[in-house]
């Protein structure tokens, strides 16, 4: 992907606010580099927002100059696709940020457990032949997270969460007034790991699809509004990376574009839909609020709740085409956006 077509796949999708992980080449460790991206993106229909690592070339190991990138327009901090596994490295970067009320984002997963899974450990796992990934890998990470989140007293955003245990612990977390967030993927609300029986490659994802049971808890909790956010964990693979052998495969799916209409294949009412994507993440990220009124810039999606369609490749304007979802029937349907100067409508 570059920039250009990401941004015009999240315009597409209905998106005008976008962030980028820090896994690009270079790592985005600097505060150069941050500045690089917002210029590169001013003249693009989409505002792209940099998320700084956490870590010199995301690691895990030393910490990066967090404030330079934040006083550029780092949004948020991360390593991205790699979990921070030190405790040491993740306290200390919790407390860098406290000062400047920064905000840690995290992919809960321990390595050290089912290191070689490539799908969730369980009765499919053993049917496919495929090493597993167990639950308590995730699970692990949020507690230990949590608890770290606690003791510096400061921000922590869960992304890709997928086990009803760990939405368990972060519903108990926000109780006791632990300053964290979460969010899901739409895949993880749509599918299983039982839809891999025929080995699909676009379903090998990190995390990885839970059972039936998991993945309704994790809507149970979106309607309960126990999680904040939908993150499309939009990861774009070459046609080589996955037109080949599960094991040999790539992690990860195109998410843009399928996103809202997946929400809405799922049950996601419109008003939930609003609050996932834009009101709760703004105020996570402290984005500046926004008014549909006249004199104010334009910054705004149209769209069709309740279209039901079927999705097609043509449709994707990702440079990628790896989406599980062309062919399967989602509902509600993406007009366009219109973002500053910037009228971008679907055909």
């Amino acid at each position: 992907e570059t920039l250009q077509t990401g941004a015009l796949a999240a315009a597409a999708a209905g998106y005008t606010h976008v962030f980028v992980i820090p896994n690009t080449n270079p790592v985005i460790q600097s505060k150069s580099q941050v500045e690089y991206i917002k210029e590169k993106s001013r003249s693009l229909p989409v505002n792209i927002h940099p998320i700084g690592s956490v870590s010199k070339n995301a690691e895990g190991k030393d910490l990066a100059e967090m404030y330079d990138m934040y006083s550029s327009g780092a949004m948020a901090f991360s390593d991205g696709l790699n979990t921070v596994q030190a405790a040491g490295v993740m306290v200390k970067a919790l407390q860098y940020v406290k000062p400047f009320d920064g905000v840690l984002i995290q992919i809960p997963q321990d390595k050290s457990i089912g290191a070689n899974g490539l799908v969730n450990e369980g009765i499919v796992s053993t049917r496919l032949g495929l090493p597993g990934k167990p639950a308590i890998a995730e699970e692990m990470s949020v507690a230990r997270d949590i608890e770290l989140a606690d003791y510096a007293a400061s921000r922590l955003h869960f992304t890709g969460i997928s086990t009803g245990r760990s939405v368990d612990m972060i519903r108990s977390a926000k109780e006791k007034k632990v300053r964290v967030t979460c969010s899901v993927t739409p895949f993880h609300l749509y599918f299983t790991d039982s839809d891999l029986m025929d080995y699909d490659t676009n379903l090998k994802v990190n995390p990885p699809l839970r059972t039936e049971e998991n993945r309704a808890a994790l809507l149970a909790a979106i309607h309960e509004g126990v999680i904040d956010c939908i993150a499309s964990h939009h990861r774009p693979q070459e046609w080589d990376s996955k037109t080949c052998e599960f094991e040999y495969a790539r992690y990860g799916m195109i998410g843009l574009e399928t996103a809202f209409g997946v929400a809405g294949a799922v049950g996601i009412t419109a008003d939930e839909w609003v609050n996932l994507s834009s009101i709760n993440p703004r105020k996570i990220f402290r984005l500046p609020d926004i008014s549909i009124q006249e004199g104010q810039p334009a910054d705004i999606t149209l769209f069709h709740p309740g279209v039901k369609y079927q999705f097609e490749e043509r449709q994707i304007r990702s440079k990628s085409k790896n989406s599980p979802f062309v062919g399967r029937e989602l509902v509600g349907s993406v007009v366009g956006i219109i973002n500053g100067e910037h009228v971008l409508l679907n055909n």
